[in-house]
């Protein structure tokens, strides 16, 4: 469906983490290893970073594949963030393509993406969209928005952002489901759920990489079960059932 990937650690340039691994996002983008849902991803990307004595973070997308944007390739080695959330994206089928559709989204200081889908767009939105109007970037007619939404709500009202990842996908299964791997990332750390799709991660002493796949060969890399919650900061990473 798409690909995407967080990072807390040290700080890296984009180039390093995005576009150098042998397997990187940049190149899942036109030859994925391990997606269960389509073929390529050409319809969209982004990628956004925290840079400090910024209020929000960095963000830069487009609706074009990646490959083909010369601007993001000669920008990635000038740019450096210890906090880093990226993705590469294929339309669900009866949604646009344009910029406003990729990921990732932004709210304050939280960033996010989904893997997945919702099985019931029209229900969903009838249902959930009254939760998400104080959300500007929820109004983009694409079910990641509205989920994003979600997340969104619920992290300022005060939930973590495990937790706000939990209540979404429990919110996303009483209107019909779907494939729910979402992707989030704040000043706190960074979150995740698998959700019938695949989840990769990677610790090591200089950083942490949570991911739809692995970037490399590297033997640190672990999957994630089915079901369950990915929360990660410096202090390491923890992951729990996601639905009781």
């Amino acid at each position: 469906m798409c690909r995407h990937l967080a990072y807390v650690g040290e700080s890296t340039t984009l180039q390093a983490l995005i576009v150098d691994p042998p397997h990187s996002l940049y190149r899942q983008a036109f030859e994925p290893r391990f997606q269960k849902h389509g073929v390529v991803n050409a319809d969209g990307f982004g990628a956004g970073w925290f840079v400090s004595g910024l209020e929000r973070p960095v963000r830069y997308r487009r609706a074009q594949p990646i490959w083909t944007d010369a601007s993001f390739r000669s920008l990635a080695p000038s740019v450096t963030s210890g906090r880093v959330l990226a993705a590469v994206r294929t339309g669900t089928a009866g949604f646009g393509h344009d910029e406003s559709f990729a990921a990732p989204f932004v709210h304050e200081r939280l960033l996010f993406s989904l893997n997945g889908r919702l099985d019931d767009w029209p229900r969903a939105r009838k249902a959930l969209t009254d939760r998400t109007f104080d959300i500007p970037e929820a109004a983009a007619p694409v079910d990641s928005a509205l989920l994003f939404g979600l997340v969104a709500t619920h992290r300022v009202a005060g939930a973590s952002l495990g937790t706000a990842l939990a209540e979404t996908v429990r919110e996303a299964l009483t209107v019909g489901g779907g494939r729910l791997n979402l992707l989030a990332l704040d000043d706190t750390g960074v979150a995740a759920t698998t959700y019938t799709d695949r989840l990769f991660v990677l610790e090591k002493p200089t950083g942490i990489v949570i991911a739809s796949e692995p970037h490399d060969d590297d033997p640190g890399w672990r999957e994630v079960a089915d079901g369950m919650l990915v929360e990660a900061d410096e202090s390491g990473v923890r992951v729990s059932p996601l639905v009781s």
